[in-house]
């Protein structure tokens, strides 16, 4: 590939970064430019949730590279820069400072907060900001409502408890949700939450949220309430595709893209914004965790530079609530049950897979010691079915 070829990496997140880090480790020797539109340098968001807002790290701990790791690396990062349009036709990214031609694009543009109570003294958690200015609100409240029974969410209601708040994890559909698993983990995650304070209201619909002199009450369908110091919202996030009405791609809950992460010729997606096809099934879905956005970042580099496909990154992510720790490998759809293959010891540990035309499509490890989760990791990717698997876990 000519020195002179450029890329521009829309998105300055884990996932931007690390297709710029992989172009250069690849060999790459033309132009990156690494296009954000916060000010702050590439961090990442894991520890958002986790360690910044249980007050564990400062906030510039979860910066990833400092301007001059960027620059040894030959990566020009443009912050404080919004995409406002894709250009596919002529390759250019229209920006509110300019246009940027490019000979390949990788949008990596995240999610963004989904607001359905959009005002004062609802908190949301996206941004470095964001994390900031709730660590701040949480260290002093005595009195926690979370609208959301995601992951985020219950992330959300384990550091507030851990600071010492009263917590109100409040849910609508009746279950408690964790990413791709969906719902599958929902009683044990309830009895977690339960077993460490939690006032669980699932099943219940807020009809309105007001904020007079004793705090804030948040009003249910059912006529109760919840009074709070802190109200926060953390009920999923909308991919931010906004930039790309009129490109031509296809959005659909993020850009749609192949098994490879290729939307068009040219251009690319990873990350939280990115909708990548299953390579057995060809449904195209998002998989919001940082351990799946590196492997995406790193295939898409392999793709771009040398034109040749790499293994399909298997969805992975994880979680701790509580003090557990939760991972989770491969897809997993709700009509297959999940199956209990090893019920661990006395720790409370399990391990459990899901099964689809006869082949392991993923495991879910509580607690699991991380070389028996590598173990069982084998399944998914060897294809063990789960009925066969329980004597080699």
């Amino acid at each position: 590939m000519a020195s002179r070829h450029r890329i521009v990496v829309v998105g300055a997140s884990l996932a931007g970064l690390s297709v710029a880090e992989s172009l250069r480790l690849e060999g790459f020797s033309g132009e990156i430019l690494l296009v954000g539109d916060e000010s702050h340098l590439p961090y990442s968001r894991p520890p958002l949730s986790k360690q910044v807002l249980l007050d564990d790290w400062e906030p510039e701990r979860s910066i990833l590279k400092s301007t001059h790791e960027l620059e040894e690396l030959g990566i020009e990062f443009r912050g404080s820069t919004t995409a406002t349009g894709l250009d596919t036709g002529n390759r250019m990214v229209i920006t509110d400072n300019g246009v940027e031609h490019y000979d390949d694009v990788v949008i990596a543009t995240g999610t963004r907060a989904r607001r359905v109570w959009d005002r004062a003294g609802v908190l949301t958690l996206r941004t470095l900001d964001d994390a900031t200015a709730m660590r701040s609100e949480l260290r002093r409240a005595g009195r926690v409502a979370v609208l959301g029974a995601g992951v985020l969410g219950s992330e959300i209601a384990s550091a507030a408890r851990r600071l010492g708040g009263d917590v109100t994890l409040i849910g609508r559909s009746g279950r408690i949700s964790f990413g791709a698993v969906g719902t599958a983990l929902s009683a044990r995650l309830s009895d977690l939450h339960r077993e460490n304070g939690v006032d669980l209201r699932l099943a219940t619909t807020v009809l309105d949220i007001a904020t007079g002199i004793g705090g804030t009450q948040v009003g249910f369908d059912d006529g109760t309430g919840v009074s709070a110091d802190v109200v926060i919202s953390a009920i999923g996030g909308i991919p931010r595709t906004e930039w790309l009405t009129g490109s031509g791609l296809i959005l659909a809950d993020g850009v749609v893209c192949d098994h490879r992460g290729v939307a068009a010729p040219g251009v690319y997606a990873v990350g939280d914004v990115a909708a990548w096809a299953d390579p057995a099934t060809g449904i195209a879905s998002r998989v919001e965790h940082q351990s799946s956005a590196i492997e995406q970042a790193m295939a898409v580099a392999t793709t771009i530079l040398h034109d040749r496909e790499s293994a399909t990154p298997v969805p992975f992510f994880w979680s701790e609530i509580h003090g557990a720790r939760i991972k989770a490998y491969g897809w997993f759809a709700a009509q297959h049950p999940l199956v209990e293959l090893d019920a661990g010891s006395q720790d409370g540990s399990v391990l459990l897979g899901s099964q689809e035309d006869g082949r392991t499509r993923g495991v879910i490890a509580w607690n699991l010691p991380p070389q028996a989760f590598r173990k069982a990791r084998g399944l998914v990717d060897s294809a063990v079915p789960v009925l066969d698997s329980h004597a080699k876990v």
